[in-house]
């Protein structure tokens, strides 16, 4: 806990109680509330180039989501159900109203980014305006992967394989894993500052981690997607303004066309790429400030 201390410094923590599970929150500033989530295999920590310059403007609250960083790691259940991006959202939805907010913006990445897009969708009243960080729609990419994509991406579908095996080989070197899994992309290791890359390891080393992330993409190549089908399937698209932006150097930017798979999913995106890879709030956080600022709503 200590090395994370002057990355957040002013911030106040605090937990919030869901259905038994504990969630791991800050909060810091004034202004219209925020809430950052973060992508996999990290925490909030991720936030910590971003979140104290959006605190001037906001009021921003940061979590742990379930199965990562300080939170709860509950039993992943059948199909990784506990998992499940609308179970994740109504976690964020408990958070936000704990301390009072009932409207709220959203900013995510990766993982968040995915547990952001349910959330706008399962409850629109509440969301107000979402930016998303490098990722397409879950279903989207699932249904347009090809051989580039389930390379670089390899862990989509390692971690969906049954278990225990996938659980079993993360928990022989967590540390590894992390570092396997971030220092591959471009850039490598040296996009993060040290404290938090040690923050990432300290969290991926708690038991249940394994199990944690395995429930959060079994879920996402199950239930996440019969959820989504449903979407398409009724018309229902988000409604609110979406800002999404990712790596010009990044596997979603090269696989993907991002903003035409969010057309199909939202009735007014707009977007662009950063000169970065994958962790555009570590690799580009003036950028990604720069853009919350001009998108989101500040009193």
């Amino acid at each position: 806990m200590h090395n994370q201390r002057p990355m957040f410094e002013g911030f106040q923590r605090f937990t919030v109680e869901r259905d038994g599970v504990r969630l791991q929150c800050r909060r810091a500033g004034c202004g219209e509330p925020l809430l950052l989530l973060h992508g996999h295999p990290q925490t909030q920590a991720m936030w910590h180039r971003v979140a104290p310059a959006l605190a001037q403007r906001f009021t921003v609250l940061l979590m742990d989501l379930r199965g990562y960083g300080d939170s709860s790691r509950p039993a992943p259940g059948e199909g990784g159900a506990a998992y499940a991006k609308r179970e994740m959202a109504l976690d964020a939805m408990a958070v936000m109203r704990a301390q009072g907010f009932e409207r709220f913006q959203v900013l995510a990445h990766d993982r968040g980014a995915r547990v952001a897009h349910r959330l706008a969708a399962d409850h629109s009243d509440a969301v107000e305006r979402l930016m998303l960080l490098d990722i397409a729609p879950t279903l989207a990419m699932y249904e347009h992967a090809g051989r580039e994509f389930a390379q670089a991406y390899w862990h989509w579908f390692f971690l969906i394989q049954p278990p225990p095996l996938p659980e079993a080989l993360i928990e022989s070197d967590p540390v590894r894993y992390v570092r396997s899994v971030m220092g591959a992309r471009h850039g490598g290791l040296a996009n993060f500052d040290a404290a938090a890359l040690a923050e990432y390891q300290r969290c991926a080393a708690i038991p249940g981690t394994a199990a944690g992330i395995c429930g959060d993409y079994r879920a996402s190549a199950g239930i996440d997607l019969a959820h989504d089908r449903q979407d398409v399937a009724t018309g229902h698209r988000l409604a609110q303004p979406l800002r999404v932006l990712w790596g010009e150097h990044g596997v979603v930017h090269r696989c993907f066309d991002v903003l035409a798979l969010w057309r199909e999913r939202a009735v007014q995106p707009t977007g662009r790429t950063l000169p970065c890879g994958h962790y555009l709030a570590e690799e580009s956080p003036h950028q990604v400030i720069d853009e919350a600022f001009s998108f989101f709503r500040s009193t």
